[in-house]
């Protein structure tokens, strides 16, 4: 486990604290189905980063695919972020971006966002206040994309 200036600290695949956040998370029992392996692993394959903040009251899981996604979206996708602690997301955020950029270099960050699920007026509110910005829908229509590159945000 590695200790990490400022609210995150890296934890590995399978972290039973924080599956026991992704059980918390609105996508868990959509895809509860075959997420979890006989290992205990909750995070799909390719290059992985686990996030845990100190009182495990929050998780973030950063994945890097390394063949190419039938969704053509490219760069470190966020799979999950779930915040229960009184720090604001956008600040946790903020953070966990620069960590993903420190391992992965000018990469491209994207994630999804299921509007209907989201209980804010404004999916993806605290990706946008940390500096993401929308970039279309999935190819269903149902999810949102939002992305966020070095070259375009400014993280403060």
């Amino acid at each position: 486990m590695l200790l990490i200036d400022g609210h995150w600290l890296t934890v590995h695949d399978g972290d039973a604290r924080a599956l026991a956040l992704l059980k918390r998370h609105y996508s868990y029992k959509r895809r509860a189905r075959g997420r979890l392996r006989g290992n205990g692993l909750f995070v799909g394959p390719g290059e992985k980063m686990v996030l845990l903040t100190l009182n495990c009251l929050a998780v973030f899981v950063w994945q890097c695919s390394t063949v190419e996604r039938r969704d053509g979206q490219d760069g470190v996708r966020c799979s999950i972020f779930r915040n229960e602690t009184s720090v604001r997301s956008s600040d946790l955020i903020r953070e966990a971006m620069q960590l993903a950029w420190l391992r992965w270099p000018g990469e491209r960050l994207f994630t999804y966002v299921a509007d209907a699920k989201v209980r804010s007026p404004n999916p993806g509110y605290c990706f946008k206040m940390a500096g993401w910005r929308y970039c279309g829908r999935n190819a269903d229509g149902r999810l949102s994309i939002l992305e966020a590159s070095p070259l375009l945000t400014v993280v403060g």
